[in-house]
């Protein structure tokens, strides 16, 4: 790496650690004992997912700072560093210390607690304001800190608000180191210290000994082999009935991860029993006693999670109440009002779309299904223009900031995102229910196929009696990343009206990208063949690195240099998967470095396994309604602080968001994205690889769904015979649920 830049890159174990058990600064130098101690100059590396550090160590009687390198959960600039171990000579990096085994303890010297305070690691003190500090109290400035903070303010340019700041940093520096020694020393990674410390606070250590099954819930990216691990270490027995109802319920929540409702109890059992290692006997004993005391509900063949089973029966009662009431509009007369919309819109509609308006004006739910192209748009725009007219007030939304957005863009109303409509907050839940429903005639929600149990249940108990509901999306589309198939199923119960458009627009049609999709959502091979002018293109490779190779020169030359895209906001990449060579985490490390190189002027950080640049693209792969950014958004970093360590992004030029060290697990690079994630979203331009390497994920309507997301160009990389097994597998993925059989029910 190259020094300057080498110097610049922000370790972030800087900005969450402290260690204060006293002791005074020495330094030895023998290889006869193999200790050293000195102070710590540079960070040079630390890798927090597992302690590997290379750190510059000045050593007293040494005129040069010596090469540590060894395991710490914690480093920090100013530290001192007793070392055990012995030197050694790398051939590539010369003279180096090998330690065994690190401790660190606070700087006692006033050079050192000047360099340790000015490392970023406390909120409100950078370099100057540290160098007042330690001129103004010396040696005693971490007992002001922690008792006296009010002295703090006799430093010139430290109010109450300063002082507060530094205080509350202190403090919780505190807490996540005590944190972040308990993981390391039971063999879990450290990088998630401070959001488990912003989960439990200062009782965050007791709440994991308690219960260290709880991390698995209650963390993201932990897991429960993650927690299992602590438990291990704290003496938990493998048999024990703690950890068997533990895993019970963490094979039902990894099973609603990919989208089931529910598993079959033999199912279950199975699956928990590999999980946990012990035998199937004592999983069912446990099992039965879940079940006893109603934490989970067995149910038609099923045993669910408490809230899923709840979700899937309320969504069926909700729909057969809704849809038993008839019309409260006015009466239309559905006639007239299609001859006069037609005039307003100066587009004659096609007999599909007629009867699609007719039913939205009669029926109290409606389902509006059909592929690109087919004029969902118009028919929801003469909709809503008829019963604009009567003075009916709909509200609009979808289930991703993306499609409301677009919503908006095509209905010139404003549309939001269900979370917003629902008023959800973190701290309190959904404001909107049954006990306080929306205030509308009309709810429209778009990219309903996007959907899962849980979102579907809160729409509908927060409806008001009165109130229409029209569902639009394609159901030949991925279903929902979270649990269930709910467009799907409604369709298929036949218990709601569906409007079906099939036919294709003239204009529609004489884009390849329309006619390939259809193409292959009726399960043949679009024509690969292409002319110039085309906006469908597919480039046949047959080895993974060829794919990879020309999937970086399309994005990063022949894209920008034939069509003026700029190949990091315009171009998307899409992929099956996130694991593999073609998968996300090796293609956006290609494209990083091809369209975003390390620059030796600016900022980095490295989190997580990620290295996170300004002018990054990237996604936020969860919900997170502290800062109104969800799962699925993708935004652009434009500026990264060096104290305290943070990354600032923008969120399609609309919105801000910043992200402190610790939550940058919430965000991946995003030049690559799953199929999965790009559900909601139009990109100006999709470039897809399609290998047999993505053999368990090609589907019909995975393919399906990446090509509809590409709005002015679409370009797919790849085998030939891969793009023809995804064609033939029209099987979508069995997900285990009984909506469906519920809603059929309701109805007999």
């Amino acid at each position: 790496m190259h020094e300057s830049l080498q110097t610049q890159r922000l370790d972030v174990a800087q900005a969450s650690n402290f260690r204060y058990d006293g002791g005074v600064s020495s330094g030895r130098n023998s290889q006869e004992k193999s200790i050293l101690e000195g102070s710590v100059e540079r960070v040079t590396f630390h890798n927090e997912e597992n302690g590997y550090s290379v750190l510059k160590v000045a050593v007293q009687g040494r005129r040069e700072p010596a090469t540590v390198v060894g395991n710490v959960p914690e480093v920090t600039v100013g530290e001192t560093l007793e070392a055990e171990g012995e030197w050694i000579q790398s051939v590539e990096f010369g003279r180096q210390f090998k330690a065994t085994s690190l401790r660190t303890r606070p700087p006692t010297s006033t050079a050192g607690i000047e360099r340790f305070l000015g490392s970023g690691l406390i909120a409100g003190i950078g370099k100057t304001y540290a160098k007042k500090i330690v001129e103004k109290f010396g040696e005693d400035v971490f007992n002001i800190i922690e008792n006296q903070s009010a002295r703090l303010e006799e430093i010139e340019g430290v109010g109450k608000k300063r002082r507060r700041e530094i205080k509350e940093s202190w403090k919780r520096q505190k807490a996540v180191h005590r944190i972040m020694v308990f993981l390391y020393e039971h063999g879990i990674s450290t990088g998630r210290a401070l959001r488990i410390y912003k989960t439990y606070g200062e009782d965050a250590e007791q709440t994991l000994k308690n219960d260290p099954y709880q991390l698995a819930r209650d963390i993201h990216g932990i897991g429960f082999q993650g927690a299992d691990k602590i438990a291990q270490s704290l003496g938990i027995p493998v048999a024990s009935n703690r950890r068997v109802r533990a895993g019970i319920q963490h094979v039902l929540e990894q099973s609603s991860s990919d989208g089931h409702s529910g598993l079959p109890r033999e199912d279950l059992s199975a699956q928990s029993s590999e999980v946990l290692g012990v035998n199937c006997d004592l999983v069912e004993t446990e099992l039965e006693r879940l079940l006893i005391t109603g934490e989970l509900i067995a149910d038609d063949g099923l045993v669910y999670l408490g809230w899923l089973h709840h979700a899937e029966v309320m969504i069926a009662e909700r729909l057969q109440e809704l849809s038993s009431g008839g019309s409260t509009y006015p009466e239309i007369d559905s006639k007239r009002a299609l001859e006069w919309v037609q005039g307003e819109i100066g587009i004659a509609l096609a007999d599909g779309q007629r009867e699609a308006v007719t039913a939205a004006l009669c029926e109290k739910v409606l389902v509006i299904t059909g592929g690109p192209g087919v004029g969902k748009t118009t028919v929801l725009n003469s909709i809503l223009k008829i019963l604009g007219a009567k003075s009916i007030s709909p509200v609009l939304a979808a289930p991703t900031g993306r499609a409301a957005r677009r919503m908006a863009e095509s209905t010139g109303l404003e549309a939001q995102t269900l979370h917003r409509l629902l008023e959800y907050r973190p701290d309190v839940g959904w404001a909107r229910d049954r006990k306080r429903p929306l205030k509308a005639d009309l709810l429209v929600v778009d990219e309903a196929s996007m959907i899962d149990l849980g979102l579907m249940a809160h729409v509908l108990d927060a409806l008001p009696p009165a109130c229409h509901l029209i569902l639009v999306g394609d159901a030949d589309q991925l279903p929902s990343v979270g649990p269930g198939m709910v467009l799907r199923d409604i369709i298929e119960s036949e218990v709601v009206p569906v409007a079906r458009l099939t036919e294709i627009f003239r204009q529609a049609a004489a884009s390849r990208i329309v006619t390939a999709a259809h193409a292959i959502n009726a399960g043949k091979l679009p024509e690969l063949r292409s002319p110039a002018e085309s906006d469908f293109f597919f480039f046949e490779r047959e080895e993974p690195e060829d794919i990879r190779r020309t999937l970086v020169e399309v994005v990063g030359h022949r894209l920008p240099g034939k069509f003026g895209v700029d190949p990091i906001t315009d171009v998307q990449v899409l992929t099956p998967m996130n694991r593999n060579a073609l998968g996300t985490r090796a293609l956006n490390g290609l494209l990083q470095e091809a369209l975003n190189p390390p620059d030796p002027m600016r900022w980095e950080v490295d989190r997580f396994g990620v290295t996170y640049r300004v002018r990054d693209k990237v996604i936020q792969n969860r919900n997170n309604y502290d800062k109104e950014i969800f799962n699925g958004d993708i935004g652009k970093i434009s500026r990264i602080d060096s104290e305290p360590t943070q990354v600032i992004v923008d969120f399609e030029g609309e919105r801000r968001a910043t992200y402190e060290a610790g939550e940058l697990d919430e965000l991946d690079l995003a030049y690559a994205i799953t199929i999965h994630k790009s559900q909601g979203s139009e990109f100006p331009v999709v470039v897809m690889p399609v290998s047999t390497q993505h053999y368990m994920m090609m589907q019909r309507n995975l393919i399906y769904t990446g090509i509809t997301r590409g709005k002015r160009l679409v370009v797919l990389l790849g085998q030939q015979r891969a793009l023809s097994m995804a064609v033939e597998n029209a099987s979508g993925g069995l997900r285990h649920g009984r909506l469906r059989e519920r809603l059929r029910r309701w109805n007999a």
